[in-house]
């Protein structure tokens, strides 16, 4: 079977970077399905591990989480589908993964795909989904249903903001403050139903300011954690609550103490990476993500397709979210 893998911990502008192979079609076993996939979106962990992570000697590396496709075949201990299921899922960073046209992953971290997107516009979703989803209703367990409470999301525009301020506006009635630094993210953010968009490329404080916005309850730091932190600790509130995603070389949270907000890191690959007991827990949030998708209550945050599935297009893919200035989701479609 066809897929794309490295060997190497190599630049994406040299092309032994990623590389098209061919793999043994692997058979399901346990709780296991194989599926046939369909298409895929490419996430900063998938460069960040190209960067970082050898491969296995004498073999090739295999990344890729978010994935949509058919189920093919079940393992013996599989009761969540069947053979024929339309199934979309985000993956587990210890095994091979969705850059391939047939993959095995755990029934328990898979969903039920909403059948009114195509392949490509729902592969856009699992992991900013799963993301978004867990650190507001699982870390910070966000007042849902008080009003008088605000949230600050920097970064917003990007594929785990674009989900979570929809998330936020359709299951809560927090105010949503959300960062841009350009013309088209800020109108993008507005359309997803952003109440206040400030530039993250000045000082929060002073955006703040000029807007005659008070300090938040809730903070969410998707990109350049270590850069805004200052200007973090003087918009949050006393006894605030503060979420991060990415990987600051340092964190240094001792000037949150005199406010006493507590900081909560989420990372979506967790549940299967320790095989936790509520690890079926994200089977149940992608169902609840494609129920909201399928009554229009939420949208694709679907960006820019870039073709088919092969090292070509799968390194531009890698080059443009190095940039950091993707607008919503980079996907890939068929082999």
């Amino acid at each position: 079977m066809k897929a794309i893998g490295y060997q190497q911990n190599l630049p994406v502008s040299n092309e032994l970077s990623l590389q098209d192979i061919e793999l043994e079609m692997p058979t399901a076993h346990g709780h296991d399905i194989l599926v046939e996939v369909k298409a895929v979106s490419v996430n900063p962990a998938d460069f960040k591990i190209r960067e970082s992570m050898p491969a296995p000697e004498g073999e090739y590396k295999v990344l890729g989480f978010d994935a949509t496709g058919v189920v093919k075949s079940v393992g013996e201990n599989v009761s969540l589908f069947k053979p024929g299921d339309k199934v979309w899922y985000a993956g587990d960073v210890t095994r091979s993964g969705s850059n391939t046209q047939f993959q095995l992953v755990d029934e328990r971290i898979v969903g039920k795909m909403p059948t009114t997107l195509s392949n490509f516009e729902a592969a856009a979703l699992p992991l900013t989904s799963l993301t978004a989803w867990e650190l507001l209703f699982d870390r910070l367990n966000v007042a849902e249903n008080d009003d008088s409470k605000s949230i600050l999301v920097i970064g917003a525009a990007g594929g785990v903001g674009s989900i979570m301020v929809q998330l936020l506006k359709q299951r809560t009635k927090l105010k949503i403050i959300a960062t841009a630094s350009r013309a088209e993210t800020t109108s993008w953010l507005e359309d997803l139903g952003a109440d206040t968009i400030i530039n993250h490329r000045n000082l929060l404080s002073e955006e703040f300011a000029a807007k005659n916005l008070g300090e938040v309850d809730y903070v969410v730091s998707l990109n350049n954690t270590a850069q805004h932190l200052p200007e973090i600790v003087k918009v949050i509130k006393p006894q605030g609550k503060f979420a991060l995603i990415d990987d600051p070389e340092t964190l240094d949270i001792v000037p949150f103490k005199t406010k006493c907000v507590s900081v909560h890191w989420e990372l979506m690959f967790t549940r299967s990476l320790f095989k936790t007991d509520d690890m079926q827990e994200q089977h149940v949030i992608l169902n609840n993500v494609a129920t909201m998708i399928d009554e229009g209550l939420i949208k694709t945050t679907f960006g820019e397709h870039l073709g088919t599935i092969n090292a070509v297009n799968l390194r531009k893919a890698h080059q443009h979210l190095e940039t950091q200035t993707a607008k919503g989701k980079v996907v890939l479609e068929g082999f």
